[in-house]
Protein backbone atom coordinates (compact mmCIF):
# COMPACT_ATOMS: atom_id res chain seq x y z
CA UNK A 1 0.00 0.00 0.00
CA UNK A 2 1.31 3.21 -0.76
CA UNK A 3 2.50 5.59 2.03
CA UNK A 4 0.58 8.42 2.72
CA UNK A 5 3.68 10.74 2.06
CA UNK A 6 5.00 8.73 -1.22
CA UNK A 7 6.31 11.07 -3.88
CA UNK A 8 4.82 10.30 -7.48
CA UNK A 9 6.86 12.81 -9.13
CA UNK A 10 10.83 14.36 -8.00
CA UNK A 11 12.20 16.45 -10.32
CA UNK A 12 16.26 17.55 -9.57
CA UNK A 13 17.60 20.75 -11.52
CA UNK A 14 16.09 19.57 -14.79
CA UNK A 15 17.13 21.12 -18.20
CA UNK A 16 16.24 21.06 -22.08
CA UNK A 17 17.83 22.79 -24.32
CA UNK A 18 16.67 22.20 -27.72
CA UNK A 19 18.33 22.23 -31.28
CA UNK A 20 19.50 26.24 -32.05
CA UNK A 21 20.15 26.60 -28.24
CA UNK A 22 16.38 27.50 -27.24
CA UNK A 23 16.23 26.78 -23.24
CA UNK A 24 12.67 25.19 -22.61
CA UNK A 25 13.38 24.35 -19.38
CA UNK A 26 16.07 26.14 -17.12
CA UNK A 27 16.71 23.99 -13.47
CA UNK A 28 13.42 22.90 -12.55
CA UNK A 29 12.61 21.52 -9.19
CA UNK A 30 9.54 19.98 -8.47
CA UNK A 31 7.73 17.59 -6.11
CA UNK A 32 4.25 15.91 -6.72
CA UNK A 33 2.83 13.23 -3.51
CA UNK A 34 1.14 10.34 -4.47
CA UNK A 35 -2.68 10.10 -4.90
CA UNK A 36 -3.53 13.65 -5.37
CA UNK A 37 -4.41 16.07 -7.94
CA UNK A 38 -1.56 18.64 -9.27
CA UNK A 39 -1.65 21.19 -11.41
CA UNK A 40 0.93 23.10 -13.83
CA UNK A 41 0.16 26.38 -14.95
CA UNK A 42 2.13 28.64 -17.36
CA UNK A 43 2.55 30.87 -20.03
CA UNK A 44 2.71 29.98 -23.83
CA UNK A 45 6.28 28.57 -24.61
CA UNK A 46 6.97 28.41 -20.48
CA UNK A 47 7.58 24.48 -20.75
CA UNK A 48 5.16 22.93 -19.57
CA UNK A 49 4.87 20.32 -22.43
CA UNK A 50 8.13 19.67 -22.52
CA UNK A 51 8.18 18.78 -18.90
CA UNK A 52 5.51 16.47 -19.33
CA UNK A 53 6.84 15.02 -22.15
CA UNK A 54 10.70 14.21 -20.02
CA UNK A 55 8.09 12.92 -17.59
CA UNK A 56 6.38 10.48 -19.58
CA UNK A 57 10.30 9.07 -21.13
CA UNK A 58 9.37 10.81 -24.98
CA UNK A 59 12.03 13.25 -24.37
CA UNK A 60 15.35 13.07 -22.68
CA UNK A 61 16.97 15.79 -20.43
CA UNK A 62 19.57 17.55 -21.41
CA UNK A 63 20.68 17.60 -17.89
CA UNK A 64 19.16 16.82 -13.95
CA UNK A 65 16.96 14.50 -13.24
CA UNK A 66 13.38 13.13 -13.03
CA UNK A 67 11.39 10.22 -11.08
CA UNK A 68 8.49 8.75 -11.33
CA UNK A 69 7.89 6.72 -8.64
CA UNK A 70 11.32 6.12 -7.99
CA UNK A 71 12.14 5.34 -11.20
CA UNK A 72 14.13 7.44 -13.49
CA UNK A 73 12.49 8.52 -16.49
CA UNK A 74 16.08 8.59 -18.61
CA UNK A 75 17.55 4.89 -17.63
CA UNK A 76 14.18 3.34 -16.63
CA UNK A 77 11.65 4.30 -19.48
CA UNK A 78 10.19 0.84 -20.17
CA UNK A 79 9.08 0.89 -16.38
CA UNK A 80 8.33 4.06 -15.79
CA UNK A 81 5.87 3.68 -18.74
CA UNK A 82 4.10 0.49 -17.41
CA UNK A 83 3.08 2.92 -14.66
CA UNK A 84 1.80 5.87 -16.51
CA UNK A 85 -1.12 7.00 -18.53
CA UNK A 86 -0.42 9.79 -20.76
CA UNK A 87 -3.48 12.15 -22.56
CA UNK A 88 -1.50 14.56 -24.89
CA UNK A 89 -2.65 17.92 -26.49
CA UNK A 90 -3.03 16.19 -30.28
CA UNK A 91 -5.55 14.33 -31.25
CA UNK A 92 -4.54 10.38 -30.11
CA UNK A 93 -7.47 8.16 -31.20
CA UNK A 94 -8.41 7.03 -34.72
CA UNK A 95 -11.88 8.69 -35.98
CA UNK A 96 -12.40 6.52 -38.94
CA UNK A 97 -12.89 3.36 -36.39
CA UNK A 98 -15.12 2.35 -33.62
CA UNK A 99 -14.63 3.54 -29.72
CA UNK A 100 -14.59 -0.13 -28.99
CA UNK A 101 -11.79 -0.71 -31.80
CA UNK A 102 -9.63 2.66 -30.59
CA UNK A 103 -9.52 0.78 -27.44
CA UNK A 104 -8.56 -2.52 -28.43
CA UNK A 105 -5.58 -1.28 -30.31
CA UNK A 106 -4.17 0.38 -27.08
CA UNK A 107 -4.98 -2.99 -25.25
CA UNK A 108 -2.66 -4.15 -27.81
CA UNK A 109 -0.32 -1.49 -27.30
CA UNK A 110 0.08 -2.11 -23.79
CA UNK A 111 -0.17 -5.40 -23.64
CA UNK A 112 -2.76 -6.90 -21.89
CA UNK A 113 -3.85 -10.26 -22.45
CA UNK A 114 -6.03 -11.23 -25.05
CA UNK A 115 -8.46 -13.32 -22.14
CA UNK A 116 -8.44 -9.68 -20.28
CA UNK A 117 -8.87 -7.44 -22.87
CA UNK A 118 -12.44 -7.25 -22.95
CA UNK A 119 -13.24 -6.91 -19.48
CA UNK A 120 -10.33 -4.05 -19.51
CA UNK A 121 -11.99 -2.07 -22.59
CA UNK A 122 -15.59 -2.39 -21.62
CA UNK A 123 -14.66 -1.06 -18.37
CA UNK A 124 -13.04 1.89 -19.25
CA UNK A 125 -15.68 2.73 -21.59
CA UNK A 126 -18.43 1.80 -19.63
CA UNK A 127 -16.25 4.78 -16.51
CA UNK A 128 -16.14 6.91 -18.91
CA UNK A 129 -19.52 7.38 -19.99
CA UNK A 130 -19.57 5.91 -23.66
CA UNK A 131 -20.74 1.90 -23.12
CA UNK A 132 -23.68 3.00 -25.50
CA UNK A 133 -21.23 4.34 -28.39
CA UNK A 134 -19.01 1.80 -28.04
CA UNK A 135 -19.44 0.64 -31.55
CA UNK A 136 -19.98 4.21 -33.69
CA UNK A 137 -17.13 5.95 -35.08
CA UNK A 138 -15.73 8.40 -33.63
CA UNK A 139 -16.14 11.03 -36.54
CA UNK A 140 -19.52 11.06 -34.71
CA UNK A 141 -18.40 11.47 -31.57
CA UNK A 142 -19.01 15.27 -29.70
CA UNK A 143 -15.20 17.08 -28.91
CA UNK A 144 -16.08 15.90 -25.01
CA UNK A 145 -16.87 12.36 -26.10
CA UNK A 146 -13.84 12.23 -28.39
CA UNK A 147 -11.81 13.58 -25.10
CA UNK A 148 -13.18 11.10 -22.92
CA UNK A 149 -12.60 8.02 -25.27
CA UNK A 150 -8.96 9.65 -24.43
CA UNK A 151 -8.82 9.33 -21.06
CA UNK A 152 -10.65 5.41 -21.81
CA UNK A 153 -7.17 4.80 -23.51
CA UNK A 154 -4.94 6.39 -21.25
CA UNK A 155 -7.53 4.13 -18.01
CA UNK A 156 -6.85 0.83 -19.44
CA UNK A 157 -3.96 -0.24 -17.63
CA UNK A 158 -5.18 1.72 -14.33
CA UNK A 159 -2.05 3.43 -14.12
CA UNK A 160 -0.65 4.84 -10.81
CA UNK A 161 -0.33 8.51 -12.41
CA UNK A 162 -2.26 9.91 -15.32
CA UNK A 163 -0.38 12.88 -17.15
CA UNK A 164 -3.30 15.07 -19.04
CA UNK A 165 -1.99 17.35 -21.25
CA UNK A 166 -4.91 20.10 -21.52
CA UNK A 167 -7.55 17.68 -20.81
CA UNK A 168 -10.77 20.29 -21.26
CA UNK A 169 -9.34 22.90 -23.43
CA UNK A 170 -12.23 23.87 -26.20
CA UNK A 171 -14.79 21.79 -24.80
CA UNK A 172 -17.94 23.27 -23.40
CA UNK A 173 -18.09 23.66 -19.87
CA UNK A 174 -20.83 20.45 -19.16
CA UNK A 175 -18.25 18.62 -21.40
CA UNK A 176 -15.36 20.04 -18.76
CA UNK A 177 -17.30 19.37 -15.99
CA UNK A 178 -18.40 16.20 -16.85
CA UNK A 179 -14.56 14.83 -17.94
CA UNK A 180 -13.37 15.78 -14.34
CA UNK A 181 -16.27 14.32 -12.65
CA UNK A 182 -14.71 11.16 -14.34
CA UNK A 183 -11.25 11.71 -13.42
CA UNK A 184 -12.13 12.72 -9.83
CA UNK A 185 -14.15 9.41 -9.47
CA UNK A 186 -11.55 7.07 -10.91
CA UNK A 187 -8.97 9.15 -9.22
CA UNK A 188 -10.92 8.42 -5.21
CA UNK A 189 -11.65 4.54 -6.52
CA UNK A 190 -7.93 3.68 -7.74
CA UNK A 191 -6.02 5.92 -5.83
CA UNK A 192 -4.52 7.38 -8.90
CA UNK A 193 -1.98 10.55 -9.04
CA UNK A 194 -3.17 13.05 -11.91
CA UNK A 195 -0.93 15.75 -12.95
CA UNK A 196 -2.34 18.15 -15.40
CA UNK A 197 -1.85 21.47 -17.30
CA UNK A 198 -4.38 23.59 -18.20
CA UNK A 199 -5.49 26.84 -19.39
CA UNK A 200 -8.29 26.96 -17.40
CA UNK A 201 -7.81 28.46 -14.07
CA UNK A 202 -11.21 27.32 -12.47
CA UNK A 203 -10.06 24.14 -13.07
CA UNK A 204 -6.95 24.43 -11.69
CA UNK A 205 -8.90 25.78 -8.04
CA UNK A 206 -11.49 23.61 -8.32
CA UNK A 207 -9.74 20.29 -8.72
CA UNK A 208 -6.18 20.57 -7.73
CA UNK A 209 -4.33 19.67 -4.53
CA UNK A 210 -1.29 21.41 -5.71
CA UNK A 211 -0.37 23.77 -7.93
CA UNK A 212 2.87 24.74 -9.52
CA UNK A 213 3.30 28.05 -12.07
CA UNK A 214 6.15 27.82 -14.30
CA UNK A 215 7.61 31.02 -16.49
CA UNK A 216 10.45 30.69 -18.76
CA UNK A 217 11.46 26.96 -17.82
CA UNK A 218 11.60 27.89 -14.03
CA UNK A 219 8.62 27.16 -11.13
CA UNK A 220 8.34 30.71 -9.78
CA UNK A 221 5.46 29.35 -7.03
CA UNK A 222 4.08 26.54 -5.93
CA UNK A 223 1.30 25.39 -3.21
CA UNK A 224 -2.31 24.64 -2.91
CA UNK A 225 -4.43 27.47 -4.64
CA UNK A 226 -5.22 28.84 -1.24
CA UNK A 227 -1.47 29.07 0.47
CA UNK A 228 -0.94 30.85 -3.25
CA UNK A 229 -3.68 33.06 -3.05
CA UNK A 230 -2.58 34.46 0.52
CA UNK A 231 0.77 34.54 -0.90
CA UNK A 232 0.01 37.64 -2.57
CA UNK A 233 -1.93 39.43 0.19
CA UNK A 234 -5.70 39.57 1.72
CA UNK A 235 -7.62 42.22 -0.86
CA UNK A 236 -7.37 43.13 -3.80
CA UNK A 237 -8.39 46.69 -5.31
CA UNK A 238 -8.82 46.42 -9.02
CA UNK A 239 -8.62 49.91 -11.32
CA UNK A 240 -9.51 50.53 -14.43
CA UNK A 241 -7.91 53.80 -15.79
CA UNK A 242 -8.69 56.32 -18.14
CA UNK A 243 -5.44 55.61 -19.74
CA UNK A 244 -2.09 53.56 -18.85
CA UNK A 245 -0.55 53.55 -16.03
CA UNK A 246 2.91 55.40 -15.83
CA UNK A 247 5.81 55.15 -13.53
CA UNK A 248 4.78 58.23 -12.13
CA UNK A 249 1.28 56.31 -10.97
CA UNK A 250 2.66 53.48 -10.24
CA UNK A 251 5.54 54.97 -8.03
CA UNK A 252 2.93 56.71 -5.90
CA UNK A 253 0.35 54.17 -5.86
CA UNK A 254 3.56 51.38 -4.40
CA UNK A 255 4.78 54.09 -1.61
CA UNK A 256 1.51 54.02 0.34
CA UNK A 257 2.51 52.18 2.96
CA UNK A 258 -0.33 50.24 3.53
CA UNK A 259 0.10 48.60 0.03
CA UNK A 260 2.06 45.38 -0.89
CA UNK A 261 2.03 44.18 -4.25
CA UNK A 262 1.02 46.84 -7.08
CA UNK A 263 0.48 44.74 -10.88
CA UNK A 264 -0.10 46.50 -13.83
CA UNK A 265 -1.31 45.57 -17.44
CA UNK A 266 -2.07 48.76 -19.31
CA UNK A 267 -4.80 50.92 -18.20
CA UNK A 268 -5.88 47.94 -15.55
CA UNK A 269 -3.88 48.15 -12.09
CA UNK A 270 -4.04 45.39 -9.28
CA UNK A 271 -3.59 46.87 -5.51
CA UNK A 272 -2.89 43.99 -3.34
CA UNK A 273 -3.49 45.62 0.30
CA UNK A 274 -4.27 44.46 3.95
CA UNK A 275 -7.84 46.22 4.55
CA UNK A 276 -8.69 47.93 1.02
CA UNK A 277 -11.42 49.87 2.15
CA UNK A 278 -8.72 51.95 4.85
CA UNK A 279 -6.42 52.42 1.69
CA UNK A 280 -8.88 53.42 -1.03
CA UNK A 281 -8.71 57.45 0.24
CA UNK A 282 -5.43 57.27 -0.07
CA UNK A 283 -5.23 55.51 -2.92
CA UNK A 284 -7.94 58.16 -4.62
CA UNK A 285 -5.69 60.62 -3.94
CA UNK A 286 -2.35 59.31 -5.14
CA UNK A 287 -4.61 58.85 -8.47
CA UNK A 288 -5.37 62.33 -8.46
CA UNK A 289 -1.92 64.02 -8.29
CA UNK A 290 -0.74 62.02 -11.19
CA UNK A 291 -3.96 63.83 -13.33
CA UNK A 292 -5.42 59.99 -13.50
CA UNK A 293 -9.07 59.32 -13.13
CA UNK A 294 -10.56 55.76 -12.36
CA UNK A 295 -13.19 54.78 -14.79
CA UNK A 296 -13.77 51.43 -12.69
CA UNK A 297 -13.16 50.79 -9.02
CA UNK A 298 -13.85 46.81 -7.18
CA UNK A 299 -12.64 45.40 -4.53
CA UNK A 300 -12.01 41.44 -4.39
CA UNK A 301 -10.44 38.47 -2.96
CA UNK A 302 -7.42 37.60 -4.95
CA UNK A 303 -7.93 34.83 -7.00
CA UNK A 304 -5.39 32.45 -9.06
CA UNK A 305 -5.61 34.49 -11.57
CA UNK A 306 -3.84 37.47 -9.84
CA UNK A 307 -1.75 34.76 -8.84
CA UNK A 308 -0.67 33.79 -11.85
CA UNK A 309 -0.44 37.50 -13.23
CA UNK A 310 2.25 38.10 -10.46
CA UNK A 311 4.30 35.22 -10.87
CA UNK A 312 4.43 34.69 -14.48
CA UNK A 313 3.82 39.04 -15.52
CA UNK A 314 1.20 38.04 -17.75
CA UNK A 315 -2.59 36.92 -18.01
CA UNK A 316 -3.01 33.27 -19.39
CA UNK A 317 -3.74 33.31 -22.64
CA UNK A 318 -6.46 30.68 -23.92
CA UNK A 319 -8.56 32.14 -26.37
CA UNK A 320 -6.20 31.79 -29.86
CA UNK A 321 -5.16 28.30 -28.36
CA UNK A 322 -9.32 27.31 -27.73
CA UNK A 323 -10.00 28.69 -31.07
CA UNK A 324 -7.86 25.90 -32.53
CA UNK A 325 -8.71 22.55 -30.71
CA UNK A 326 -12.10 23.40 -31.53
CA UNK A 327 -11.33 23.64 -35.37
CA UNK A 328 -9.27 20.85 -35.45
CA UNK A 329 -12.13 18.75 -33.50
CA UNK A 330 -15.11 20.04 -35.76
CA UNK A 331 -12.81 18.85 -38.84
CA UNK A 332 -12.72 15.53 -37.26
CA UNK A 333 -16.20 15.15 -36.51
CA UNK A 334 -16.68 16.45 -40.28
CA UNK A 335 -14.35 13.57 -41.52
Amino acid sequence: MEGVDEIAVEVEGLVKVYEGGFRALDGVDLEVRAGGIFALLGPNGAGKTTLMRILTTQLRPTSGRARVFGLDVAREGAKVRKLIGYVPQEISVWTDISGYENLLAYAEIYGIAPGERGDAIWGALEYMGLGDVAHNLVKTYSGGMIRRLEIACALLIKPKIMFLDEPTIGLDPSARKLVWDKLSSFKREYGTTIFFNTHYMDEADLYSDEIAIINAGRIVASGSSGELKRSIGKELILLSLDGPAGDGVLGRIGGLGSVGHVIANGSEVSVVVEDAEAVLPALMEALRAEGIQARRVSISKPTLDDVFLKYAGTRIESAGRMSEVRHMRRRIRGG
